[in-house]
């Protein structure tokens, strides 16, 4: 690396003018970046907002319509869909899933028969589907039966991929699911279909509003996740887990969370090469929130570094619920 000397090299004479910060700025954000996490409910013309997270809200798929025609306006290029599901239709086994007159299936070709352009993500999880609030099927002892729970995965990523869905994106951390997945939709014709893997989704604390949003948290009790998602500790785990992805099929890979696991996402991205997007978590977005409402910072400014920062991390894409929010202040500055 040339570094230069002072007083020769003088690094401030780039930073003098707005003008030469533009033209070597290195990391840029744009609003193509950013895909919108959005939770959708049965019924019509329901709005909930979700009380840990200030500004987002569970909303019926008429509302959900409103919403995408904004997000498509402002140029957003996607959505991510969580369904909130009844008490009535969990169970042990998670039979809604893959439900193909489900909330999810019906909503997906809804969408894409209104916005054919705008791409849909959809979760491929059990947990807003157990009764029990885990990711898969469990056995006397409480353990997520791994193989078991895969065989569900599948159903509930065809039924996606049937109704219309763009990318399933398998978020549960069983081993070996992406590959079951690849081959049970190309064997169904699917071959274009995307597969988005949450390769390194870690056991945080700051998944909470968002089980709030999906009402897993009720279920869930005082039970966690570390059997399957990734110890906060580890990043060669880290490291396997997506190697084993890519091998398997997945055509993207995930880090989540984001800003407090950049580390991870830069490592996967330098390592592998790989699409790799990030998820600016429920409880990210909550403490940011937060502050700002204490006015501690500055929500604009703080809104943007905050995804800049994940850019700069390696992420090609971010799942963030300050979506709309950048994309407006991105589009201002146009």
């Amino acid at each position: 690396m040339i570094v230069g000397h002072f007083p020769e090299s003088r690094l401030r004479r780039l930073r003098r003018t707005k003008f030469a910060r533009d033209l070597v700025q290195e990391t840029a954000l744009s609003v193509k970046d950013l895909i919108y996490p959005v939770f959708v409910l049965e019924g019509k013309n329901i709005s909930a907002p979700v009380a840990s997270m200030p500004g987002i809200f569970r909303g019926s798929s008429d509302k959900l319509l409103h919403t995408c025609e904004e997000l498509v306006a402002l140029g957003i290029p996607a959505i991510a869909l969580f369904p909130v599901i009844s008490d009535e239709k969990k169970g042990l086994y998670a039979h809604e899933a893959y439900n193909p007159d489900g909330l999810i299936p019906r909503v997906v070709s809804e969408l894409k028969n209104r916005f054919p352009d705008l791409g849909v993500i959809t979760d491929v999880a059990l947990d807003p589907y157990t009764s029990h609030g885990q990711d898969g099927i469990v056995d006397e002892n409480g353990y997520i039966l791994n193989d078991e729970t895969t065989e569900i995965l599948k159903k509930q990523a065809l039924c996606h991929a049937e109704a219309g869905a763009d990318i399933v994106a398998p978020s549960d951390m069983m081993d070996g699911r992406i590959g079951a997945i690849r081959e049970i939709l190309d064997k169904h014709s699917h071959h274009l279909v995307l597969i988005l893997s949450y390769a390194a989704k870690y056991a945080s604390h700051f998944y909470g509003p968002f089980r709030d949003a999906v009402g897993s948290a009720k279920s869930l009790g005082k039970g966690g996740k570390e059997t399957y998602q990734m110890d906060p500790a580890n990043v060669a785990e880290a490291l396997r887990e997506v190697a084993m992805d890519i091998e398997e099929g997945a055509d993207i890979v995930m880090v989540k969370p984001g800003i407090f696991y950049a580390d991870i996402l830069s490592r996967v991205k330098q390592q592998f090469s790989l699409p790799t997007f990030a998820y600016q978590v429920s409880g990210e977005y909550a403490m940011l929130k937060s502050a700002f409402k204490a006015g501690f910072l500055s929500e604009d400014a703080c809104i943007l570094e905050s995804l800049l920062c994940l850019k700069r991390a390696g992420a090609n894409a971010i799942l963030t619920y300050f979506a709309m929010d950048a994309a407006r202040l991105l589009n201002q500055k146009k």
